[in-house]
């Protein structure tokens, strides 16, 4: 499979259908008109995932009112999205990748490297997607701590811009 380049800023973002938590189709044009935090994560349960979601539970309010939703994805299953949900008390929806499309899509599926070992994994990656489906922010290699403000620094200084 050739290599896909990893999208862009001011570069129309790769279109996608992927099913939530619930098994409901979500597509990138659902959100035409509206901002959009895509977010990739490695996996359900883990500390720095589970601390990432519930970051952006607690200021999924602020995101809506500026007119901005937030989709996390990774490769677990849409049960195991569902337990997660429920065990961490979280309110944004999780979009299920088990064959890896969108990860690819959006290059995050990278070689990774701990302790020695090499192996496939996501990398913690969020994009900022503008009302015209156009990519605004990058934000690769996340570390969790203050990223979801400053994800939404970034979204309201945008919207300020215009």
């Amino acid at each position: 499979m050739p290599k896909i380049n990893m999208p862009k800023i001011n570069m129309k973002a790769p279109d996608f259908t992927a099913t939530d938590e619930n098994g409901t189709e979500v597509s990138l044009k659902d959100f035409k008109g509206r901002k959009l935090v895509l977010y990739f994560y490695p996996k359900d349960n883990t500390p720095g995932c589970t601390v990432q979601a519930k970051d952006f539970t607690k200021m999924k309010s602020k995101f809506e009112a500026l007119n901005c939703s937030i989709l996390g994805v990774s490769k677990d299953s849409g049960k195991k999205h569902l337990n997660f949900i429920a065990k961490q008390n979280l309110n944004i929806t999780l979009l299920s990748d088990e064959d890896g499309a969108l990860c690819e899509k959006y290059n995050v599926w990278v070689l990774k490297k701990l302790y020695g070992r090499e192996y496939m994994g996501i990398e913690r990656t969020s994009f900022f997607i503008n009302e015209k489906g156009i990519i605004e922010k990058i934000w690769k290699k996340v570390k969790v701590k203050d990223h979801i403000s400053q994800v939404l620094c970034a979204v309201k200084d945008i919207e300020e811009e215009k």
